[in-house]
């Protein structure tokens, strides 16, 4: 079926070297007609020159040096389509090293490899405890995860308090300096380690002397590449909207995007059975520190996923409608995991030892925990070029990644191509810009493999819809507190009515006249109402998530990140 109807759109550029149009040190009397008027064009959208250092549309050298230009390689581990190999991950997990966690980092990674995780991130939370002790001694407990897993790629990280905003995952290549690079940005730019005098202003300041930092330790070959996502940026409302574009502005290499989906997905599964929570604790109410624009609905997850990405036209498309590279993921955030029978160990002095005592079978089910074991019911799939952590961090960079839970779909492959061409290996995939003359029709193609055995659950999901979302590239914002942008809507739905096997949808997005990028999502069905910006917009989107009747197993989605399709 189809809602909504079918647009005419457009979308963004890629190339290995700047084209003329878009380098300014070349002067306009020395450049063709057709480039005088693209960059003309540019320019005037916002696209080009000052405000548009963070814009993919306008860095297509950049994007290509984030991962663009790729090479396939089907070596390694992950499942191999669209000549990527998919490498599903989560870059958000505690372990005894935290305050609030339990357990040792093998058992995080051990237990995430067997739930068919790739690579992972550990990610104990930043603190003067941490700072001081537990950044230190994790690492030899990641070196062993290392040897004892070498099919699973374990990246140190940890999870940053930014100032004056929520938390965020950082992480960084493996080498002889990461631990260093780690410690040093955790003492000099953790939010617990700052003046509890700072202002407002010192703090955000320092959020993104932070991120700069860590970029400056990559150009410094400290390590060969580091990190930030946000972690649940909606759930207390701190993360204003110009923080996250101001944390992205200050290195694009380094600060890429947020979670879609918070972590903490078991606190919703009902009572008796379950807490009885809110999925993700996302049970929250405006406080003093939050941004005072966000409505109510915000404090809540929708469909497990969090707002500001759940939300068509919402915070998330805001930016990329300005033509901001900015990616989501899903993880676990695992601190103590639902039906586990084990606590921590005995005689434990965090404080002291800067972490706890390994953990000790109880023989008592613990129900009322949060929280899935990594890979149980989130993944991020990350398209990487070979099975190493840099294709992995190069993947996520350069946003060739989806998301889903409770293993919806088993793979995908999502493409835009110029209409017709059919060639196997045509076609921009996801994070990709795509760059033809202007009136050329282009299409997406999507190819899904339908899930066909059973999830950790015990059931086999059944992918029920699939929803293409475009929106038009507006450029840069003039207010950055923006949390909507108003040409993005869901254009077309498909109804899936088989079960396994692959799926192929063509949808013809029209002959380009103007910039425009495209992201997809899908659904089992369960649970769909119309979007918080109306049925003209979204007719089918993800429902409000109700605490103690939110069933994450009842209730999943996967979505992709964007793909940008831009006049040439």
């Amino acid at each position: 079926m189809g809602h909504g109807h079918d647009h005419s759109h457009s979308v963004s550029a890629t190339g290995a070297d700047v084209p003329e149009a878009l380098d300014l040190s070349i002067p306009e009397s020395e450049l063709s007609p057709g480039d005088s008027s693209r960059r003309r064009f540019l320019l005037g959208a916002g696209l080009l020159g000052a405000g548009a250092a963070a814009s993919v549309l306008a860095q297509p050298g950049a994007a290509a040096a984030a991962g663009l230009r790729h090479t396939h390689d089907a070596a390694g581990g992950g499942t191999a389509k669209g000549g990527f190999r998919w490498l599903a991950g989560d870059h958000h997990i505690h372990t005894q090293y935290s305050s609030d966690a339990q357990y040792r980092v093998l058992d995080q990674a051990s237990k995430g490899h067997a739930y068919g995780l790739d690579w992972l991130a550990i990610t104990d939370h930043g603190s003067v405890t941490h700072a001081k002790i537990g950044v230190d001694k994790v690492n030899p407990d990641i070196l062993r995860t290392r040897k004892e897993l070498p099919e699973l790629l374990t990246f140190q990280g940890l999870e940053w308090n930014i100032p004056a905003a929520e938390h965020a995952t950082v992480f960084v290549h493996p080498g002889r300096h990461e631990v260093d690079v780690l410690k040093q940005f955790e003492n000099a730019y953790d939010g617990s380690m700052l003046p509890a005098t700072n202002t407002n202003a010192q703090n955000e300041a320092m959020a993104i002397a932070g991120i700069q930092f860590l970029g400056e330790q990559v150009r410094k070959r400290k390590v060969d590449g580091a990190l930030f996502f946000a972690n649940h940026p909606a759930r207390r409302g701190i993360d204003s909207p110009h923080e996250i574009r101001n944390w992205r502005d200050a290195d694009p290499t380094v600060a890429v995007g947020f979670e879609g989906a918070p972590g903490h997905q078991a606190a919703g599964i009902p009572a008796p059975n379950g807490r009885g929570g809110a999925r993700g604790y996302y049970d929250n109410n405006p406080s003093a520190a939050s941004f005072a624009g966000y409505p109510l609905e915000s404090y809540r997850t929708w469909g497990g996923f969090d707002w500001m990405t759940a939300t068509v036209g919402g915070l998330w498309d805001s930016l990329l409608a300005e033509g901001k590279a900015w990616w989501i993921t899903v993880n676990s955030d695992s601190h103590v995991n639902y039906l586990d029978q084990t606590e921590r160990g005995p005689g434990s002095d965090f404080n002291t030892n800067g972490k706890y005592n390994d953990p000790v079978y109880n023989g008592s089910i613990n129900t009322q925990a949060g929280d899935f074991w990594p890979g149980y019911y989130g993944r991020t799939n990350v398209g990487a070029s070979s099975f190493s952590y840099k294709s992995v961090m190069d993947g996520l960079r350069a946003g060739r990644v989806w998301v889903d839970h409770g293993r919806l779909i088993k793979n995908l492959d999502a493409r835009v191509r110029v209409t017709g061409d059919r060639r196997s290996s045509t076609g921009t995939p996801l994070g990709g810009v795509l760059q033809v003359k202007r009136g050329t029709s282009t299409e997406l193609v999507l190819e899904i493999d339908l899930q066909d055995i059973p999830n950790w659950a015990g059931f086999i999901p059944a992918l029920k819809r699939v929803d293409v979302i475009v929106g038009t590239v507006t450029g840069p914002v003039a207010d950055k507190d923006v949390y909507t942008t108003p040409n993005t809507r869901v254009v077309k739905s498909f109804e899936i009515s088989q079960a396994g096997g692959k799926v192929t949808i063509s949808y013809p997005l029209g002959r380009l006249d103007k910039p425009f990028y495209l992201r997809v999502r899908g659904t089992d069905g369960n649970r769909t109402q119309p979007g918080l910006l109306g049925t003209a917009v979204d007719p089918y989107g993800p429902q409000l998530d109700v605490a103690g009747s939110a069933d994450p197993w009842g209730d999943l989605w996967f979505y992709t990140n964007p793909i940008w399709v831009l006049p040439r």
